[in-house]
């Protein structure tokens, strides 16, 4: 089953939403990725960074070893800490255009994600789609909300990047990825995952009807 992907236009009604909410539907809570934090757990600068330290060591280990001249070795050495600067520079620039470009948007019935940095796009997950939500902190305070989806409900991987929890390719997971206040989030979404199963309980199946109790807290 395909779910709803709107391509984004120069005008919002409001911002992070294509359209004016329903009657009875209203926003409880907004935000964005930060900037840093997605830079280094989305885009794994610290690993990079590591990549590029262990190839200037190695660089003159070996150049050490082959009797290189001091200049050849400071040449190789400059050579590849350019290439990590270039690299770390576009992966933190891109976080920003993340942070710049990105809204998440909870409301009383669904999340809405409004994404990408060169095509913008919305994505709406409504309730009644969500089977589990997992939480996931950072130890700098921030943290990331994903959504696991029932079975029939899908979006394609590549869609979602890097709006996805990683790793799950088969059957991904639309993330909120690196907020700031994850609690406010966190508490909003399941206080309305909470109400809305409750007011559909004679609709569902038990085992569907209360989504927000499989959270996990990693």
């Amino acid at each position: 089953m395909t779910h709803p992907v709107a391509v984004e236009h120069e005008y919002e009604p409001i911002p992070g939403l294509p359209e004016i909410l329903p009657e009875g539907e209203r926003i409880v809570w907004q935000g964005r990725p930060e900037s840093q934090p997605f830079a280094r757990n989305a885009m794994k600068t610290r690993w990079l960074l590591g990549y590029f330290g262990i190839l200037i060591v190695w660089a003159i280990i070996a150049s050490l070893y082959d009797g290189r001249s001091a200049g050849s070795i400071v040449f190789s050495v400059a050579v590849l800490g350019l290439m990590g600067a270039v690299l770390l520079g576009l992966c933190e620039l891109y976080a920003w255009g993340v942070k710049k470009t990105t809204l998440y948007t909870i409301t009383n019935r669904r999340i809405v994600l409004r994404i990408g940095v060169a095509l913008s796009l919305t994505l709406n997950i409504p309730f009644r789609q969500i089977m589990a939500v997992n939480r996931i902190g950072f130890a700098d305070g921030t943290g990331t909300l994903t959504v696991q989806l029932k079975g029939d409900q899908r979006f394609a991987w590549m869609i979602l990047w890097p709006h996805v929890r990683p790793w799950r390719f088969a059957q991904p997971e639309p993330a909120l990825r690196c907020i700031g206040d994850l609690d406010a989030a966190t508490q909003a979404l399941l206080t309305h995952l909470s109400d809305h199963s409750a007011a559909t309980t004679t609709e569902r199946p038990p085992r569907a009807t209360a989504p927000h109790q499989e959270l996990a807290v990693g």
